[in-house]
């Protein structure tokens, strides 16, 4: 395998999963996947990001057949609701305020989806669940988070990895599950899979 050769098609144009990969030296292909992610009337939080986990990695998949595909999904759970991403900034404000004060749940998905002889697909999806807990915010510092826009495109409104870390007490479970994939799992399969080439992880992209 040559060292820049892709091992996986990453179904997602999220910054911190390519990052992520990257970092853990892991060559890959980025296909978005346009899907609707409304979710369905009584539907779970784990049924939820494990389905459109799914949906993602099937709506990529005949794009890089050979290829195996990984897909992703996060929602924040707070007093029975379910968090995806805010429409808007005033959606935004809700969001923190439902989290401000609290020790809410963060579920990432995720559906691997491995190539085999004869037109057989392995399959690997699993659910990861990790607390967050928050200290209680005050109107300025809604203010002044808002006004960052940091939280666009984020799951309950925010970026544990930016200035959101300032209210975060305490994270039980795995942070990058938070951030949006939980790597260390992720990284599991894939050598189970056997689709991280050999040497990994002195090999070098």
């Amino acid at each position: 395998m040559q060292a820049d050769a892709p091992v996986v098609v990453l179904a997602s144009a999220s910054p911190r999963r390519i990052e992520m990969l990257r970092q853990a030296g892991v060559p890959h292909l980025v296909y978005p996947a346009d899907i609707d992610e409304t979710p369905r009337p009584g539907e779970r939080p784990e049924e939820l990001v494990v389905r459109i986990s799914r949906a993602k990695a099937e709506a990529v998949a005949p794009r890089q057949p050979t290829l195996p595909v990984l897909a992703a999904d996060t929602v924040v759970v707070v007093a029975g609701s379910t968090l995806g991403k805010p429409p808007h900034e005033g959606a935004a404000r809700q969001m923190l305020l439902l989290l401000s004060g609290t020790t809410h749940r963060v579920l990432t998905g995720y559906h691997l989806r491995v190539p085999r002889p004869g037109g057989q697909v392995e399959v690997r999806e699993r659910v990861v669940e990790t607390e967050v807990e928050v200290r209680p915010l005050r109107e300025a510092d809604l203010a002044a988070y808002l006004a960052t826009e940091e939280w666009r495109g984020k799951a309950g409104a925010y970026a544990i990895q930016g200035r959101f870390r300032c209210f975060v007490r305490a994270v039980h479970g795995s942070h990058d599950s938070v951030i949006g994939l939980p790597l260390c799992r992720v990284l599991e399969d894939l050598l189970e899979a056997g689709v991280l080439p050999a040497g990994w992880p002195a090999w070098s992209p």
